[in-house]
């Protein structure tokens, strides 16, 4: 729990309580670098699809639910999809960087691998949360993790599912999901049978890391802040140089003469010299003379 006031840039962990950034270039430009290629719409939504066109993503801030990502791979281009991953509109950007970067890899050491990966047993999506000492329980068919502090999880749905179900949401293979309960504070995640398991890895990794992350304060959803671990940012400490040129900068904009005794601190801060100026000095001498 912070004890700070909230203000300005912060450092927030876990992850998994930080909320979302609402930017879409850092997980769309591993993509782009590879030689994705984007479109946008009159809303601001952007689409996002490799060169062959058996991969799209779209950022979705005017969607028509509450998926802010949704990738697809599709082995038809004309096709219904492959796999499916969606990520909700309050889900660490960090996350779906993640895996859009594992993506853009994957991708270009061999295309076919994303729509036609062999299936990887699914230990391989649990160990980072294993190694982080996430608990693990078990119901029947489905394995469940959870965080310590218990407000982030994992659900993996074993046995058949239905396919048609899964791409429209009805059944999960996978689901991650953060924060507290609340439509503003928790966010969730699904993958459906077949997504890669090098993808769902990458993500429950990045889940599990415990390095914070970088915030502005109204991105951190309210109900997470008491939970989570915050501190702000500290300020940058000038170097030398950095006093040699702010000193430099108050000359210069004095006309090129010198400030007589002007400290650098007050160069840095802007704040006035308890140094008085000579041509200052000097006109309160003549007055007092008179």
């Amino acid at each position: 729990m912070s004890s700070y006031p909230l203000d300005g840039d912060l450092y927030v962990a876990p992850l998994y309580l930080a909320g979302s950034t609402f930017i879409g270039d850092p997980a769309l430009q591993p993509l782009l670098d590879r030689g994705f290629i984007a479109q946008s719409d009159e809303l601001a939504n952007v689409y996002v699809s490799s060169p062959d066109q058996h991969v799209r993503l779209g950022f979705l801030p005017e969607g028509p639910d509450n998926a802010l990502w949704k990738v697809a791979a599709h082995s038809d281009p004309f096709g219904p999809p492959d796999w499916l991953a969606t990520f909700g509109s309050n889900t660490p950007t960090e996350l779906v960087t993640a895996f859009t970067s594992t993506l853009a890899t994957s991708y270009t050491e061999d295309p076919d691998a994303v729509t036609t990966s062999l299936r990887r047993p699914a230990e391989e999506g649990f160990r980072p949360l294993e190694e982080a000492g996430w608990k693990r329980g078990s119901w029947q068919l489905t394995t469940l993790f959870t965080a310590p502090d218990e407000l982030a999880g994992l659900t993996y749905r074993g046995g058949v599912l239905d396919r048609h179900a899964e791409l429209s949401g009805d059944q999960d293979r996978w689901l991650l999901w953060g924060g507290q309960d609340g439509f503003s504070s928790r966010w969730y995640a699904t993958f459906t049978s077949g997504v890669p398991m090098d993808l769902i890895a990458a993500t429950t990794a990045r889940l599990a890391d415990p390095a914070p992350v970088l915030r502005y304060e109204a991105e951190v959803p309210k109900r997470n802040r008491g939970a989570a671990r915050i501190r702000p940012v500290p300020l940058p400490v000038p170097t030398p140089l950095d006093v040699r040129r702010a000193a430099a900068a108050r000359a210069r904009s004095h006309g090129g003469r010198t400030v007589g005794g002007a400290s650098a601190a007050s160069a840095l801060t802007g704040r006035p010299s308890a140094v008085q100026p000579a041509s200052a000095t000097h006109h309160r001498r003549v007055a007092a003379a008179r």
